[in-house]
């Protein structure tokens, strides 16, 4: 990324959590520091928030159960949020969900701010609702979320494997928001991760203006549905 084009920079902290409204045409670039991050992730049409990131819609539409470079986000209105424009990791799990309270607290032990302060044990459900609770939105508004950086592998069986050493330090991935998009992050660890330890990683956000997806852009041509959805996702700023 070239520096003299970054509109702003900042870390997060490990068990943190963010949020942001990206502006349409802007890109994320979210970057793993040391190694081994999760970054849980939620996706709203800051306009109208009851647009949110789909799951369902985004996997079936693009025939796939991970997300890399060439995919998109779907919202629950078949418009586009957010799309993978570059991606050094190659696997972004979209099906593993977040961490809770008592998943924590089972998993780590009990690790309170009033004692531990900063080093407390946090999950990423709450974390969530932190962020969710400044732009007036609360639990109702929850709906599945991304982990980047992280991977999870479905078996014949229908099992879910946790995969170590996904993601190594200075890998990335970039987001561009093709709508206003409430974007919402937490640094917590994935729930199906092994490590009895918990050791959350920090990752660094760098936002700068990108390169409006022309007919020939490769999220737009890599499934067919995609191009509908571009559509209308460009039919909605008419």
């Amino acid at each position: 990324m070239d520096p003299a084009s970054v509109l702003w920079e900042e870390t997060v902290e490990p068990g943190a959590s963010w949020s942001h409204v990206l502006k349409r045409g802007t890109v994320l670039r979210i970057a793993d520091i040391e190694g081994g991050a999760n970054v849980g992730a939620l996706f709203y049409n800051f306009e109208c928030p009851v647009e949110r990131y789909n799951m369902a819609d985004t996997l079936k539409a693009q025939h796939i159960a991970r997300l890399t470079e060439g995919f998109v986000l779907y919202s629950d209105m078949g418009r586009i949020l957010c799309s993978v424009v570059a991606d050094s990791v190659g696997w972004h799990d979209p099906i593993g969900g977040c961490s809770n309270a008592a998943l924590v607290t089972a998993k780590y032990g009990e690790s309170r701010y009033q004692e531990a302060r900063n080093q407390c044990h946090r999950n990423g459900r709450d974390s969530f609702l932190v962020e969710l609770g400044k732009w007036g939105l609360g639990p109702r508004d929850l709906v599945p979320n991304v982990n980047f950086f992280s991977r999870v592998s479905v078996g014949e069986d229908g099992g879910m494997e946790f995969r170590a050493d996904n993601s190594m330090a200075g890998t990335w991935v970039e987001l561009r928001a093709e709508m206003n998009v409430l974007t919402v992050l937490n640094t917590c660890p994935h729930p199906l991760d092994p490590n009895p330890k918990y050791a959350p990683k920090p990752v660094r956000l760098a936002i700068r203006r990108g390169t409006p997806p022309g007919p020939d852009d490769s999220c737009r041509l890599s499934r067919p549905e995609n191009g509908r959805g571009f559509t209308l996702t460009e039919r909605y700023f008419l």
